[in-house]
C-alpha cells in the first residue's frame, strides 16, 4: 500500500514539473532576407526592472547573434535593430496528491472505497518572459520574433543557465533559412 502511494506521488511530481517547462516558440517573415544582414545593434525595449538582469540577457542575445556571424555596429550604421521585451508574471499552479489509494479507487476495488484521500496544495511560481525582436533597419519592418518563458529561480546562475538554453532555443536555425531541412 505504502509503495503504491510512494508511486503514485512520485509520477504526480513529475507531472506538476512538467508545467515549469521552458516554453520557446520562433516566428519570422519568410519574405525577409537575412542573407543581406551582416551587422546589428540591440537594445532593451521594455525593461523588467532589473538593470542586472537586463545587462545579463542583452550579453547573451548579442553573444549568440555574434556566433551565427553578425558583428555588432553603432546605433544608425547597423542592417538590424534587435529589440529585447522583458515581463515577469505570478502564475499559480494545482498537484493533487492522493494517499491510502489509488486517485480515488479503493484496496477493495470499486471507486469511493473511502480509503483514499486527495491533497491539493496551491503552488506560486513566477514566470518570465523574453521576446526578441529582429527588425530590418532600413525599412523597420519586423522580420524575426522569438519568444521564451519559464519559470525564474531566486538564483540568479539558475536562471543564467535557463537564459543560456532559451537562447540556445531561439537561435538553433537562424538566420532563418540557413539550415536545409
Amino acid at each position: 500500500m505504502k509503495m503504491r502511494t510512494l508511486a503514485v506521488a512520485a509520477a504526480l511530481s513529475v507531472v506538476g514539473a512538467a508545467a515549469f517547462a521552458q516554453d520557446v516558440k520562433v516566428d519570422f517573415d519568410k519574405a525577409a532576407n537575412f542573407g543581406n544582414v551582416h551587422t546589428f545593434t540591440a537594445k532593451i525595449g521594455t525593461a523588467w526592472n532589473n538593470p542586472i538582469s537586463e545587462k545579463r540577457v542583452l550579453a547573451e542575445i548579442e553573444q549568440s547573434l555574434v556566433e551565427k556571424g553578425w558583428k555588432q555596429a553603432p546605433e544608425g550604421k547597423e542592417d538590424a535593430l534587435v529589440v529585447l521585451h522583458g515581463a515577469t508574471q505570478v502564475k499559480k499552479t494545482l498537484d493533487t496528491f492522493y494517499s491510502g489509494g489509488y486517485g480515488g479507487y479503493g484496496w477493495r476495488g470499486g471507486w469511493g472505497g473511502g480509503m483514499s484521500t486527495a491533497t491539493t496544495p496551491e503552488n506560486e511560481y513566477t514566470a518570465g518572459t523574453l521576446v526578441v525582436d529582429i527588425f530590418d533597419a532600413k525599412t523597420k519592418q519586423l522580420m524575426y520574433r522569438g519568444i521564451a518563458t519559464d519559470e525564474l529561480s531566486d538564483k540568479p546562475e539558475k536562471n543564467a543557465k535557463k537564459l543560456a538554453k532559451a537562447s540556445d532555443k531561439l537561435f538553433k536555425d537562424f538566420p532563418p533559412g540557413s539550415t536545409k531541412k
